[in-house]
């Protein structure tokens, strides 16, 4: 990814993944990074980051989207997370067996 915003080191939660930006007039796709980190010092929130690789979007420009959560909004979105990853590992283990 040039021109980036986040690091991308081995501490990266998910590297080189796919995105998807969508406005009213385009779609775009292009490799992504999300990352969650708290900070080293006095921890008081989750920072959830995601950045698409701008080498590969014609609209928009170098940008980093972030969110700060709570302690119990990050273990709500991880729930939720565990929950939809649940519904897909069965269908698709439902997929396999036909």
């Amino acid at each position: 990814m040039s021109d980036r915003l986040l690091s991308v080191n081995a501490y990266t939660t998910l590297d080189l993944i796919d995105g998807e930006a969508e406005a009213h007039d385009f779609t775009e796709s292009a490799y992504a990074v999300v990352n969650a980190t708290a900070p080293r010092k006095k921890p008081d929130h989750v920072k959830l980051e995601l950045e698409l690789d701008n080498a590969e979007l014609e609209h928009l420009p170098a940008h980093a989207d972030r969110v700060r959560l709570t302690p119990d909004q990050a273990r709500e979105l991880a729930s939720e997370l565990e929950r939809y990853a649940e519904k897909v590992d069965a269908y698709l283990a439902e997929s396999d067996d036909e």
